[in-house]
């Protein structure tokens, strides 16, 4: 069998010596002809392959370039090199495949993110990325297990629909109507999208929450984790167009029961990271200590990538309603020096990220829950509180990216879902199937929405969204 390969992670963990093994993975570095370090991905530590002198033809030693991919056979032996308790003796050495060493782009020195992200094909070889998709695979293990784990059944809600859960409008049209101005259409001159493959206008998901409502109220316990759409034109280090998205929905639940679900889940799936992604952390927090020396004193976190983590991990979250919110900003003195670019002068404003950065970073210097949001700027689906000015919102603030999670109690008063539909302009005909829910069985029931980018962001410190995720995309960039 051609691949009895041990993986270099399991080698390097191990203290065993005086036995063959074979090893498959990219030369990062040969040195004084003789030395390889290889690397297959199971870890960012390379595992040293000594080639003697004289054992090996030239025409294979100049083929051991940077980038080359090789298997290895020969004896595990005791180094006496620093920084690994073990190497492999090389008795066989063979190419797998080439690599131009004056063409392959990742040379042996540091790269800049910026020109990481134009190579993203080959950005998962530098051991930063190694890192973040690691630290990635392992919190979406993390999620799925912690809902297992309650109960909960994984639903796949559809792509491909024809509702906009948002309300917000910015989506992306699927068609397979002709784009030359051939396509049919409506008296008005309109397009008829009834000669469209699905019979109407569609577009892709963003926001699997509709349907995860009609299943929570069956089993109770649901969650969807899957990709979103926005075509929101947000050039930004915060926003893509193609994200994936995680999505509770709890019958019997409400606005305290969700925000004590959200808080458990976040808590868990960084506590899961951090046990086993320990090395790939470590290197993140260096990585980002060495970022900060190179920003202004004032600018600097006053924390660690670890000990942020940890903070999360072994404290509450601080609880507070919208309306406390706006009062501690209005009477910060980053407002009164006029310090924010968006002034905080009343209630009924939509928080931006600075103000919500500001409350996290600056002011309780913790995560926050902020709850009770004024319903003219949140979606027609979450509950109407007793004030008849705000609802059962809450959103959760974390230090460096602002909002992660989004979440609210679910109206299940048809009047009021009715009501508040028709005073956004929605038309009730179209989510007849979403108000049967009220018609039939309705109960109390909430959930939330946590982007999964900008959780791996807050865990693996990464300054920018486009970092977290393999082939981002956002306006003018559809690569791969």
């Amino acid at each position: 069998m051609f691949n009895k390969r041990l993986k270099i992670k399991a080698l390097l963990a191990s203290d065993d010596t005086g036995f063959e093994a074979t090893v498959m993975g990219w030369v990062r570095t040969f040195r004084n002809n003789q030395f390889i370090a290889l690397n297959d991905g199971s870890t960012n530590n390379n595992l040293q392959v000594v080639a003697s002198l004289g054992l090996f033809e030239e025409t294979t030693l100049k083929r051991l370039t940077t980038g080359a991919c090789i298997k290895v056979t020969g004896e595990v032996v005791a180094s006496l090199g620093k920084g690994q308790k073990v190497e492999l003796k090389a008795a066989s050495i063979e190419i797998l495949g080439d690599s131009d060493a004056e063409k392959f782009p990742l040379q042996p020195k540091k790269h800049s993110l910026e020109f990481l992200r134009e190579i993203a094909h080959l950005r998962f070889r530098t051991n930063t990325f190694g890192a973040i998709f690691r630290i990635r695979h392992s919190l979406a293990f993390a999620v799925h297990k912690f809902f297992n784990d309650k109960g909960f059944i994984y639903l796949h809600t559809p792509i491909i629909t024809a509702s906009d859960a948002e309300g917000a409008g910015e989506m992306f049209r699927v068609t397979t109507l002709p784009l030359d101005g051939s396509a049919p259409k409506n008296d008005d001159g309109s397009i008829s999208f009834k000669e469209d493959f699905f019979g109407r206008s569609t577009n892709l998901t963003v926001s699997g929450q509709l349907e995860g409502e009609l299943a929570a109220m069956a089993f109770s316990d649901v969650y969807t984790f899957g990709p979103t759409f926005r075509a929101e034109n947000s050039n930004t280090a915060r926003h893509l167009a193609e994200f994936w998205m995680i999505e509770p929905e709890v019958a019997f639940n409400d606005l305290e029961d969700n925000m004590n679900l959200a808080e458990a889940f976040i808590k868990y799936v960084i506590d899961y990271a951090m046990q086993h992604n320990k090395e790939d952390l470590e290197f993140l927090a260096q990585r980002l200590e060495e970022e900060e020396k190179q920003k202004p004193l004032a600018e600097r976190s006053e924390m660690g990538l670890l000990d942020k983590l940890n903070f999360v991990v072994n404290n509450d979250f601080e609880r507070l309603t919208y309306t406390e919110a706006i009062e501690i900003l209005k009477e910060s003195n980053h407002n009164k020096k006029k310090k924010f670019q968006y002034l905080i002068e009343g209630w009924g404003v939509d928080l931006q990220s600075e103000h919500e950065r500001y409350l996290v970073e600056k002011h309780f210097k913790k995560p926050v829950i902020l709850t009770d949001y004024p319903k003219n700027i949140k979606s027609f689906y979450m509950r109407l509180n007793e004030d008849g000015k705000t609802v059962a919102a809450m959103d959760i603030l974390a230090p460096g990216i602002g909002e992660i999670v989004g979440g609210s109690q679910r109206e299940e008063r048809l009047d009021k879902l009715t009501a508040r539909m028709k005073e956004m302009d929605i038309p009730a005909e179209e989510l007849n199937w979403y108000l049967d829910t009220r018609r039939f069985g309705a109960c109390p029931h909430a959930g939330f929405g946590l982007g999964f980018e900008r959780l791996v962001q807050f865990v693996t410190g990464m300054g920018n969204i486009r970092d977290v995720i393999p082939f981002p995309r956002y306006p003018k960039s559809a690569e791969f």
